[in-house]
């Protein structure tokens, strides 16, 4: 059998028993554990009605079990859906009623509400401690599976995206997607089984899930896997590991912290950012804190990653580098679709074989914003530098990126706009040094009615993400439009940033 995905990631090292991944709690896993584990996961979801192509949902606590799920889900030939844990009922039912998996996987206190929700989809449990209906049977199963014939260019993954207008779209992943970036990261990075990675993002994002998973898999990285961002567990683990992936909030906090020095980081190999724009200022304090200078990539849920700073070469703050092998990236004229010169701010674009194979279900939307030529037309505005480093300048959509997660404003404001005494609001994202960005709210009252700032705070937490809350609010008697009555965000964020 051939499974693209699956030959790259597993099956070389299938009988290695050297320590692969560890958990706090939990004892450490060998890969062959691993593998045989995400074997016997392979034949729950096809016993629970997987067959090659299903969508499998999962919303589910960070564990080593969900880890193995993402490859079970991949040698069962099924496409993995991972969802923020943060989202509520209401989120989550659109992403199920769009995507329509055959089975979907969430933690066990929420196995009711979502049940109702679910539609044809069989549930199962999966909690923190790694237990759940998915496992409970677990060794009953086993440990080979017949890994099911997938190509390069059959689907491995479908990952929601926020945009600025519209409900979040389903971006198509392949097997040669993921495994072509990986490749490419493996090798700019010098990532070799020698490595250790503090693995501290969530695995719902492209971040966690295939940079650091991804990467991990194929060089043969032990894995030390973290259930979030603790200070104190990530200055333990320093000792032993190379590596840290975070984002921009990850730097600061630690630059918030005395214990920060050369010496606490002196067996680190690497530190990489990305998700959200890392500020001058954060890079250049880390380097004469520790000694480090931080390597910061660029990359989207469409095309994993397309640039990176250089691994042996200079790390420019405030540039995203050079793209990685393989990956063509332009920048155009956001009217015309030409070339703009070196210098010149423009659209930028991406051509590889990282780029997705199109948003779910929307082929209008996939045709606007993926040429015949290849090139997918990322929204972001950028310019290269006459030496061949790219910079990120800002987006032409109103996009936010807070502590590297997308959020669409419209959203936000389709909630605000319903309660009693808002007549509309606007929100728009202003730099911010610990999250890249934060969110803003900027509310007009109805003329008769007072807006308490903490009723809306309120209301909005019942109905989104934790993520997607504005950190505050202002009250504003009118919103700034142009001529044509289109509210002007930028004005906003100059006021307010």
């Amino acid at each position: 059998m051939s499974n693209h995905l699956y030959d790259a990631l597993i099956a070389p090292r299938a009988l290695d028993e050297a320590s692969f991944i560890c958990q706090a709690g939990k004892p450490d896993l060998s890969f062959k554990g691993f593998a045989e584990n995400a074997a016997r996961l392979a034949h729950v979801l096809v016993k629970a009605g997987v067959s090659p192509g299903d969508r499998v949902v999962v919303q589910a606590p960070k564990t080593v079990e969900m880890v193995a799920l993402y490859i079970a889900t991949i040698q069962a030939g099924g496409v993995f859906l991972p969802l923020n844990t943060a989202y509520k009922t209401d989120e989550v039912a659109y992403f199920l009623s769009d995507a329509t998996p055959s089975v979907l996987v969430c933690e066990g206190t929420r196995q009711e509400e979502l049940s109702a929700v679910a539609g044809t989809a069989k549930v199962l449990t999966l909690n923190a401690d790694g237990s759940g209906s998915l496992t409970q049977d677990l060794n009953d199963h086993s440990s080979h599976f017949d890994t099911i014939d997938r190509a390069g260019h059959d689907l491995a993954a479908l990952l929601y995206t926020s945009g600025t207008t519209g409900r979040s779209k389903g971006a198509m992943l392949t097997h040669d997607n993921l495994l072509s970036n990986a490749r490419a990261l493996c090798d700019l990075w010098q990532i070799t089984s020698a490595d250790r990675l503090i693995h501290a993002l969530p695995i719902f994002h492209t971040h966690g899930l295939f940079v650091a998973l991804n990467t991990s898999l194929l060089a043969g990285v032990q894995l030390d896997l973290k259930t979030g961002f603790d200070l104190d567990a990530i200055f333990g683990a320093m000792k032993q590991a190379t590596m840290l992936m975070g984002v921009p909030t990850f730097y600061t906090r630690l630059l918030g912290d005395a214990r920060l020095t050369a010496e606490a980081t002196k067996n680190m190999r690497l530190f990489i950012s990305g998700s959200a724009p890392l500020l001058a200022e954060t890079h250049e304090a880390f380097t004469a804190r520790t000694g480090h200078r931080i390597l910061e990539r660029y990359g989207m849920t469409e095309t994993n990653m397309i640039t990176s700073n250089p691994y042996d070469g200079k790390r420019r703050a405030g540039t995203v580098g050079h793209p990685l092998a393989e990956i063509e990236v332009r920048v155009t004229d956001p009217e015309t679709g030409k070339e703009v010169p070196k210098g010149d701010v423009g659209m930028i674009e991406v051509r590889g074989p990282n780029v997705f194979q199109g948003y779910w279900q929307m082929p209008e939307k996939t045709a606007a914003e993926l040429r015949d030529t290849g090139f997918f037309i990322t929204g972001d505005l950028g310019t290269f530098s006459d030496d061949g480093y790219l910079s990120i300048v800002g987006r032409s959509k109103d996009l936010i990126i807070t502590g590297g997660y997308n959020v669409y404003p419209k959203e936000i404001e389709d909630v605000l706009n319903e309660i009693d005494g808002v007549l509309e609001s606007a929100v728009f994202g202003v730099p911010d040094a610990d999250f890249g960005e934060a969110i803003i709210a900027a509310i007009v009252p109805n003329s008769s009615a007072a807006v308490d700032t903490e009723e809306l705070a309120a209301v909005v937490a019942q109905k989104l993400a934790r993520f997607k809350h504005p950190r505050r609010y202002e009250i504003m008697q009118a919103l700034p439009r142009n001529t044509m009555g289109k509210v002007q965000k930028n004005l906003l964020r100059d006021s307010y940033g």
